[in-house]
């Protein structure tokens, strides 16, 4: 086997095989996520080919963005039962089927099921539980700067491709591009069937910073995994610590995803700015942001978490009720691409790790799978709210004045956040 030879050879060179894990789930995450941002360069080109409204294209993308949360816990669930592996793959498989099936589509409803609900599914599997679940694993020292990087390729991913599939589209129509995330899905599939491992044990090793090798817990039953989710939805639940969390993370989603993800591109078309040079913006912010969202790791690993989401949060409204003044020149959008970019996934360590210390590493991935869903709904609200201002208002920019108003309250409310503590919530049938 690939990965117990590797592992030995890593092991000789005093190099743990945790790392080769986390190259996978990067490469998984960057592809993902740039299956993610695809569409945010291809809403012109499916205007013009089809007559499709911007209300209409960002329906199928808001089902899209909700179904990528709402897997998150189950998504946690199905890695404990199937394993990491099994499930990274079935997700590629069907992202790539719902861009293949994308190419023959004529109608809005074939729209809305293959990147909304086929497109929907398939990255909800590979979301950001994905790197709670990886980080959780397989490390103890350095999880923070685990979660930093592997969120890092989540945004990075979104938006670095984002120049080369606006000039694939610009130069050979919207279905190419829709070959390019084909075959990046493909590629990464292999390296995963390669390289990935569910967890240390797999390879006879304790999770970095642990002495010993920690057994696989034992498996349950599907009919448990389907319902651990819900019965830790309804635990978590009466708790404020995870309101806060969701309600942050809902306007992180707002901000983020929903928003520049989606419409940045056809916003700064209305300003004159062509496809490519848009999304060539985006890239700066992607550079920027894996830098950003690395070092966010790195401090939430020794600074109070709470006091790095308030600053994050702060900073990012104030990023986007700066950019519609602007003018979108250069200078202008150069400004805004770095810091909104530095901000642009920064909250995710900080998130995880309150989530950890609250609710318990074992807990870890199906809390933060719930406090995700709520990212995902946020995003989902923008990503359909802006093409409504557009399409209602001949405008996006109401909606930037909202998400910037909405990320100075999430920093409000992230100090009110009571001091790192376990949090151990009575079980339902105790209640």
């Amino acid at each position: 086997m690939v990965s117990a030879v590797l592992a030995s050879s890593l092991a000789r060179r005093n190099i743990h095989y945790g790392w080769v894990v986390v190259a996978a789930t990067f490469l998984t995450m960057l592809v993902t996520a740039g299956a993610m941002g695809a569409p945010g360069v291809l809403i012109k080109p499916l205007q013009d080919e089809f007559g499709w409204e911007t209300s209409q294209i960002s329906s199928a993308l808001a089902i899209r963005l909700l179904l990528f949360g709402f897997m998150g816990p189950f998504a946690a669930a199905f890695m404990n039962y199937f394993g990491v592996r099994k499930v990274i793959v079935f997700a590629m498989a069907l992202i790539g089927s719902g861009f293949v099936g994308s190419l023959f589509m004529t109608e809005l409803w074939h729209l809305l099921a293959l990147w909304g609900i086929v497109v929907g599914f398939g990255t909800g599997l590979t979301a950001m539980v994905l790197a709670a679940t990886v980080s959780t694993r397989w490390f103890v020292k350095h999880r923070g700067l685990v979660v930093g990087m592997l969120s890092a390729s989540s945004a990075t991913g979104q938006l670095v491709f984002l120049p080369l599939m606006a000039e694939l589209t610009d130069r050979y129509g919207w279905r190419a591009t829709v070959f390019f995330v084909c075959a990046m899905i493909m590629l990464a599939a292999l390296l995963v069937l390669l390289f990935m491992r569910d967890r240390p044990s797999d390879v006879n090793l304790p999770s970095l910073g642990e002495a010993h090798v920690a057994p696989a817990p034992a498996r349950t039953t599907l009919s448990a995994a389907l319902t651990t989710p819900i019965t830790t939805l309804r635990e978590i639940s009466t708790t404020s610590t995870f309101w806060i969390l969701f309600a942050t993370f809902f306007i992180c989603g707002l901000s983020t995803n929903g928003l520049i993800q989606t419409h940045f591109v056809t916003l700064c078309g209305d300003f004159g700015i062509v496809p490519v040079a848009a999304a060539s913006v985006l890239a700066v912010m992607g550079i920027f942001d894996f830098f950003g969202t690395i070092g966010s790791g790195w401090l939430s690993d020794r600074f109070d978490n709470r006091w790095l989401l308030f600053w994050y949060y702060g900073l990012r409204g104030l990023s986007l009720l700066y950019l519609p003044f602007s003018d979108f020149s250069f200078y202008g959008l150069s400004v805004f691409a770095i810091f909104y970019g530095l901000d642009w996934i920064a909250t995710v360590p900080p998130t995880v790790k309150i989530a950890a210390d609250r609710f318990g590493r074992e807990k870890a991935g199906l809390v933060f799978g719930w406090v995700f869903a709520g990212h995902q709904l946020g995003a989902a609200t923008a990503a359909y709210g802006a093409g409504l201002s557009r399409t209602e208002l001949s405008s996006y920019l109401p909606a930037f004045f909202v998400a910037g108003a909405f990320c100075l309250l999430a920093s409000l409310l992230a100090i009110t956040l009571k001091k790192s503590g376990l949090t151990n919530p009575a079980p339902a049938a105790a209640r």
